[in-house]
């Protein structure tokens, strides 16, 4: 990244404050939020002059058959597949499967913070929710984006998922493209004004993405009283690395272990601009009409009172995840449900740490989630009629 954070300081709010704590750190964060993802944005700049699908053509064959079988690829795209088919010297796929077992063996914990925790954290920041604003996917259909997210974790937490042949692999790779695609829509036709708001999907905005799939998620699975011991934690810290990698995420902020997370986080609290009705909206949506109907269903009885229970153990797990300040900002409504996890944390706590204590038991519980996760995801597919795996390849 070039020198660029005197012409950043006026635009993000306290980004004295971030350089006065975190001195570089905090200097690169603000220039990462001027900065987007050349290579990437690169080829859809040399996809825009071909005829309409053929680069996404050149992109999928590239992923299953190799770039050099692409004749016609032009240097943009060789490039990128170059910087990605040569892995970086400290990963190792071994632990990237592990990683994959030891989050899909909690598949039902993970699910609930990424929404309830992750997202509702991510939208703290108006800044950064304006290109899916802007495009129109922000407030609406909640369930289709969980679920084409839901659909790109499944690849990617899969033993194999991120090896070069890999379905994780490939899908990192087209939501790469496709948040291109955005950002050059967004430049050309949808009146972005970068010296106002920085880049769109800057890099700054794509590492804390990260630290919602990680540090976010796990922090509030410690809560509902999943236990991770060091190891495992190192483990799940090396595949969201990886991922940055793939997702063109450069090394100055792609976060190594927890406490690259943590301060990613406190980096984008510091300078967030505050929520919007627009965010408001989209956690509206995403709690209410999304994880409260998937909630619903665990419930064993039927009437109206399970809906009103659902949404209210969602918002009492909002609250206690993300805290009353921030919950109040995005309008989640208060709930004695939020002193729930307080209370049952410590107990799931210990049934987890007695459970992995027994040899073989962990095994056993992760086998059974990699087998039941492809079930449940096709349930929900079928219940909100989705038919594609990505926004690429949606029906409309």
């Amino acid at each position: 990244m070039h020198s660029g954070v005197t012409e950043a300081i006026p635009r993000v709010p306290n980004a004295y404050a971030a350089i006065r704590r975190y001195g570089e750190r905090g200097r690169l964060w603000l220039e990462g939020i001027t900065h987007a993802d050349p290579p990437a944005d690169a080829v859809v700049a040399d996809f825009a002059g071909l005829r309409p699908g053929h680069g996404m053509g050149m992109l999928r064959h590239a992923l299953e058959h190799g770039i050099d079988t692409v004749a016609d690829a032009p240097a943009s795209l060789r490039a990128l597949f170059a910087a990605v088919d040569a892995e970086p010297l400290w990963l190792e796929h071994a632990r990237l499967d592990r990683a994959a077992g030891h989050l899909t063996r909690h598949t039902s914990s993970f699910a609930i913070v990424l929404g309830a925790a992750s997202l509702t954290s991510g939208a703290m920041n108006s800044t950064a929710g304006l290109p899916l604003v802007l495009t129109g996917r922000y407030t609406t259909q909640a369930a289709v984006r969980s679920l084409e997210v839901g659909s790109w974790l499944e690849a990617i937490l899969t033993p194999g998922g991120l090896s070069r042949d890999g379905a994780g692999f490939a899908q990192t790779l087209r939501v790469r493209i496709i948040h291109a695609f955005v950002r050059r829509h967004l430049l050309t036709e949808g009146n972005w004004d970068s010296g106002a708001v920085g880049a769109p999907i800057p890099q700054s905005f794509m590492a804390f993405t990260l630290a919602e799939f990680g540090h976010i998620a796990l922090a509030a699975m410690h809560k509902l009283g999943v236990r991770y011991t060091p190891g495992e934690l190192d483990d799940i810290y090396h595949l969201w690395r990886y991922v940055g990698h793939l997702s063109g995420v450069g090394p100055e902020l792609n976060p190594a272990d927890e406490a690259d997370h943590i301060r990613i986080e406190e980096l984008y609290t510091l300078t967030a601009t505050e929520p919007s009705a627009d965010d408001r909206i989209f956690v509206r949506a995403l709690t209410h009409d999304y994880l409260a109907r998937e909630v619903a269903h665990l419930i064993p009885w039927g009437g109206r009172a399970k809906q009103r229970l659902a949404v209210d153990v969602v918002n009492g797990l909002t609250r206690a995840f993300i805290g009353d300040g921030p919950a109040t900002m995005l309008a989640v409504p208060d709930t004695r449900l939020k002193y729930a996890p307080t209370v049952l944390g410590p107990f799931l706590g210990g049934v987890n740490r007695t459970l992995a204590a027994i040899p073989g038991v962990n095994q056993l519980r992760t086998r059974r989630a990699f087998a039941q996760r492809a079930a449940l995801m096709n349930e929900q597919r079928q219940r909100y009629g989705v038919t594609h795996d990505m926004v690429d390849t949606a029906p409309h």
